[in-house]
């Protein structure tokens, strides 16, 4: 299988949109209003200070994604690169396709002298998916995520 990652564009947009709601409903049990992702996304798509999406595509098809954003971090004098919007279509799942998404932005973040590291966040009860990063270099911080949600 080969698998070929590219920066996602404007005509990406219902597909991202539509992976997001998946990853909403599969790792939260959530429904997100897919009108407010779907604007979500465009303003990412047409905006990159914020953010960047990526998809891999085999066969043409895209099988994931995932976006990064920014974090300046003061303490480092550097910038955070935060993973996020991380899904694989079911039939894609354990055949490296999440793996060669992270390679390629680990890769891009090596190359930048701004960057000095790469984050993300993960559902606590989803010890698969933190196996998957672990597997992969990633470690758990020492940092527990805190937020208020205007949104949702």
């Amino acid at each position: 299988m080969t698998i070929r990652v590219r920066n996602a564009g404007p005509a990406d947009a219902q597909i991202v949109a539509e992976f997001n709601t998946l990853i909403a409903r599969e790792t939260e049990g959530i429904s997100l209003d897919a009108a407010r992702v779907r604007s979500g996304v465009e303003a990412v798509l047409l905006d990159a200070t914020k953010g960047v999406y990526f998809v891999a595509e085999v066969d043409g098809a895209v099988a994931g994604q995932l976006m990064i954003t920014s974090e300046w971090s003061d303490w480092r004098n550097g910038n955070f690169l935060w993973i996020q919007s991380v899904y694989v279509r079911k039939e894609y799942r354990n055949h490296g396709v999440f793996k060669t998404l992270y390679r390629h932005v680990e890769a891009l973040a090596r190359s930048r002298a701004d960057v000095c590291g790469l984050r993300l966040y993960v559902e606590e009860s989803n010890s698969r998916a933190q196996q998957t990063y672990e597997a992969l270099g990633m470690h758990p911080a020492k940092y527990r995520m805190m937020e208020v949600d205007f949104v949702l």
